[in-house]
């Protein structure tokens, strides 16, 4: 039986021989922008890192994550997941594994996940933490 975690896995491998690697994405943590169980994440190898980067990384209590960087200091990088509401998950520049570059719709269309649009509409987000449950409430009615 193939699991999750041998496909991670792979994925990784690919990644790191420079292919460029579509991963289906599981979970409620990155909504709104990339929505588990209908969307995937294009992944590459990660040149630069910086705040606002959507990434594949081993973190601490040795698990696998697609989440955005929210702080990087040295060579630690704080991550979050979008849709969370708290909670930061650690890990270091060698544990980010991939760069998420596009988002693959139910449709099967790519969507940049760094337009300037994007950016802004993340970043906004970031600071709608607050409100952010009522917000999440909505998207699911």
């Amino acid at each position: 039986m193939i699991t999750d975690d041998i496909i991670i896995k792979e994925a990784v491998r690919l990644v790191s021989e420079g292919l460029s690697v579509t991963l289906p994405v599981n979970g409620r943590s990155m909504l709104p922008f990339i929505i588990g169980g209908k969307e995937s994440v294009i992944l590459q190898q990660p040149e630069e890192l910086k705040v606002g980067d959507v990434v594949l990384a081993w973190v601490v209590g040795d698990r696998y994550v697609v989440h955005r960087i929210i702080s990087i200091n040295g060579d630690d990088i704080t991550l979050m997941g979008d849709g969370n509401l708290a909670g930061t998950e650690r890990c270091t520049v060698a544990g980010v594994k991939a760069k998420a570059t596009h988002v693959v719709d139910a449709h099967e269309q790519l969507h940049d996940l760094y337009t300037p649009r994007r950016c802004m509409a993340a970043k906004l987000w970031w600071y709608l933490r607050p409100i952010r449950r009522y917000l999440l409430f909505i998207t699911k009615l």
